[in-house]
Formats: C-alpha cells, sequence, structure tokens
C-alpha cells in the first residue's frame, strides 16, 4: 500500500476546506460548462461519487457501462458524466446548484437535504449503495471507546454535522450521554478526506487521532498500524446492517427524465448482481476506475465479508432519521423512510 503521509497541520479544518473548495470547484466548473444547470434533456446524467468501495456499484456501472445498456433498451443513447467530490455538504450543493443530477453520499446528508426542500425540491432517495459496516478506527491506545476521546484527540471524518459517519457519531454519543449531550464530540471532529485521514492514522504524529471513515480506508488503517483498532461500528449503533451511504435526487430531475432515470436505477441493480456473482472482477474494476493501489487481496475480503451486501433497497435508515428529528438537526419528521425515497421498484424492499 502506498500512502501520501502529511504533517499534522494538513489535517486542520483550514485544508480541509481549501481541498473541498478547490475540488468542488475543478468539477463542478466543468460539469457547469459542458451542461447548463438547467439542461434537463434525456439521456444526459450527471452523478457524483466520493471515495471508497462503498461506490463500488457506481465503479462497476460506469465500467461495464450498464447505464448505457440500460438506456438502449429505452430507446435512449445516455451520456454519463462522472464528478469526484469530497463529503456530504460538497455533494449537497452540487445538487442544489444544478451542477449534477445524482448525489451520493450519506443517508446523513440525504436526510438533510430532504428535510431543507420539502415542499421545494423535494429531494429524496433513488436507491442504496448496498450495506458496508463503517468503523471508528483509532490510533490512541487510550481509546477504547468514545467516552475515551479527549480535547487532545481528532476525529476526522468527511463532512463535520453533515455526513453520516457525524450523524452515527451523534447517535453514538446520544446512546451513551443523553439526547441534551447529542453533540459533546463535534468539538473533536475535523472534515478531512478520507485517504489523506487513512495516511494519519497509518503514519501516527499528527493531530489526527481517530477516523471514522468507510471500506476499504478503515481496513487498510487496521492492517498497516499495529496501534490501530475499531472504537465503534456503524452497525452497532444503528441496530444491525444497515444502508450508510445512498444516490439521491430533486423530484424534477425524476419527473422530467423518466427514461433515464429508470435506465440509471436499472444499471445499478445491474451493478449489484455483478458485484455478487463476480466479486475478483469487481476489485479488479475497483483498481482500475479509482487508479488505486489499494491492495487487492483486502479489497476481496471486503467485498466478500459476510457483513457486506450490494443491493439496491434501503435498509436500517429510519432509526438514524427518527433520532435526527428528535434531537432537532431536522424539522420535518418522517414517518417512515418511504417519505424519504421515491416510491420505486428498485427500493420497495427497503426500511
Amino acid at each position: 500500500m502506498q500512502f501520501s503521509i502529511r504533517p499534522a497541520a494538513a489535517a486542520r479544518p483550514s485544508f480541509a476546506r481549501r481541498f473541498a473548495a478547490t475540488v468542488l470547484a475543478l468539477s463542478l466548473g466543468a460539469a457547469a460548462l459542458a451542461v447548463p444547470p438547467d439542461a434537463r434533456a434525456e439521456g444526459h446524467i450527471r452523478v457524483a461519487e466520493q471515495f471508497g468501495i462503498v461506490y463500488l456499484m457506481l465503479n462497476v456501472a460506469r465500467d461495464q457501462q450498464f447505464i448505457e445498456k440500460e438506456g438502449r433498451k429505452e430507446g435512449l443513447d445516455i451520456k454519463v458524466d462522472w464528478v469526484k467530490l469530497s463529503g456530504g455538504s460538497a455533494v449537497n450543493d452540487a445538487l442544489l446548484s444544478g451542477s449534477i443530477d445524482v448525489a451520493g453520499a450519506g443517508v446523513g446528508p440525504l436526510l438533510t437535504i430532504w428535510d431543507r426542500t420539502h415542499g421545494k425540491q423535494n429531494v429524496k432517495g433513488v436507491a442504496s449503495l448496498g450495506n458496508l459496516p463503517y468503523y471508528l478506527v483509532s490510533n490512541n491506545p487510550n481509546v477504547k471507546t468514545i467516552a475515551d476521546f479527549t480535547d487532545k484527540d481528532r476525529i476526522a471524518l468527511p463532512a463535520v454535522t453533515v455526513s453520516v459517519q457525524s450523524r452515527v457519531l451523534q447517535f453514538a454519543s446520544a446512546k451513551r450521554w443523553g439526547d441534551k449531550d447529542y453533540n459533546r464530540l463535534d468539538k473533536l471532529t475535523q472534515a478531512v478526506p478520507h485517504p489523506d485521514a487513512a495516511a494519519a492514522i497509518i503514519a501516527g504524529g499528527t493531530e489526527i487521532t481517530g477516523h471514522f471513515g468507510n471500506p476499504p480506508f478503515q481496513e487498510q488503517e487496521l492492517a498497516a498500524n499495529p496501534k490501530a483498532h475499531i472504537v465503534l461500528n456503524s452497525y452497532d449503533v444503528l441496530g444491525g446492517p444497515s444502508s450508510a451511504t445512498v444516490l439521491y435526487a430533486t423530484e424534477k430531475f425524476r419527473s422530467e427524465n423518466p427514461k433515464t432515470y429508470r435506465a440509471f436505477v436499472n444499471g445499478l441493480a445491474d451493478a449489484a448482481r455483478f458485484i455478487t456473482a463476480n466479486p475478483e472482477a469487481a476489485a479488479d474494476i475497483y483498481i482500475r476506475v479509482n487508479q488505486a493501489k489499494t491492495d487487492r487481496n483486502l479489497l476481496l475480503s471486503v467485498i466478500r465479508d459476510p457483513q457486506v451486501q450490494f443491493k439496491t433497497a434501503p435498509q436500517n435508515t429510519f432509526a438514524l432519521a427518527q433520532f435526527m428529528y428528535r434531537v432537532g438537526v431536522i424539522r420535518n419528521e418522517p414517518k417512515s423512510w418511504k417519505d424519504y425515497f421515491f416510491d420505486d421498484p428498485a427500493t420497495a424492499a427497503g426500511s
């Protein structure tokens, strides 16, 4: 494995903000030049993804051109633009600005933007990207539980208070200290892209002593640094296997582009079946699409992990939604998971 190790200053909030702003400006600037924000012609879709194997279904759909193939069944020659961003805040801003059509991020960012656009753009979930456990990993031997973090520790995650990692950490805090202290650890969190956070945990010696990440970064940390250990598993907080990362879009895009939307969702289902049937090929695709230097055997261990499932139907998302409403971070109360997901066959078996 190869990492670009950076000093502590690189992991500070100013770095994260500069990184997010630069990536957002470059990625969305290119997309905006290619397609005006208001363009919604059938046969064109712009998809935002982030870092990690949680986006494998998108990687496979891209590599195997499943969306384009499904489009031809609809009589469309679909053009797919792929945009790489970091953090739910950047993804949500891109969706609301009209620079992308489908956003890939955690359930936390979905619930935030669903609440924000309720009765307006009406952003809702399109599909899940599967069930994968997210680990809060620390390289501080003194940190056994979240209660052991001190003011000397910093916890890296993709977006402070917005990302699903941040919301799960708040949920865990509420379970330990009560709802009134749900944000007790927020002051220790910093927005850092997963690759840089993983490098900091592996190298040690920086102010980042915790990283609430996702696969394969969390597995890389555990494999490369003997001091790295799991402090928290998202499945334990959420009550079992859950869809932490999802796709979502505006009601306008879905209603004005029914064939393109249907081809996208069907292509995603094709990718899920491909991964399940061909884990080794899927690992190769992840390496190829992301130009990753991740160990192939480590990737295969993630894909074949019994805790991991690749499917489009969301699972076990409602507990987090209820928590976010209960503590007041969203104003609209979801009565069920169907309130924040579009009603589609792809999500019919969700929860």
